[in-house]
């Protein structure tokens, strides 16, 4: 009976640590990615360091606004969106779903509209247009070395 129990606990303990290695494993895989994206940004704006020092805080928290909208739509909605559950939706139901939704997107555009406005005093117009162009880019060669490292190259 005891070697059960020491079983059953030391199963439990390796699979709470694997979960704990997988989560740090994926933190520290965003922040890597985050750095990554930092310099890739700083470098395609040549930001001064006087406009970094202002320029990084503004960035940083429309990025955390951004994932908390994301991350409220995902719990709203995004959960209930298969095929099957979709089905068994009533109209009132799924007019509900679609004004969060529409909701989701007019807070996340005050948000990014609010996120301009606040960088025109930090950085010039053209250096916004090519913050936009450098975080397509930015994903972009990050999908790419996805797609390329899922082939095996």
């Amino acid at each position: 009976m005891k070697i059960k129990n020491i079983l059953s606990l030391l199963i439990v303990f390796i699979s709470v640590n694997a979960i704990a290695q997988d989560g740090a494993f994926i933190r520290k895989k965003k922040e890597q990615i985050k750095t990554l994206k930092v310099a890739f940004i700083t470098n395609e704006l040549s930001l001064t360091p006087d406009e970094a020092s202002k320029f990084w805080p503004l960035y940083n928290a429309f990025e955390e606004k951004q994932q908390e909208i994301k991350k409220q739509r995902f719990k709203g909605y995004v959960d209930r969106m298969d095929n099957e559950s979709l089905d068994k939706l009533s109209d009132k139901e799924a007019a509900s779903m679609l004004a969060q939704m529409e909701s989701s997107e007019d807070e996340l555009h005050l948000a990014k509209k609010k996120f301009i406005t606040s960088l025109k005093g930090v950085i010039s117009p053209i250096k916004i247009l090519k913050l936009k162009k450098a975080e397509e880019n930015f994903n972009r060669k990050l999908l790419q070395q996805y797609r390329d490292k899922k082939r095996g190259r």
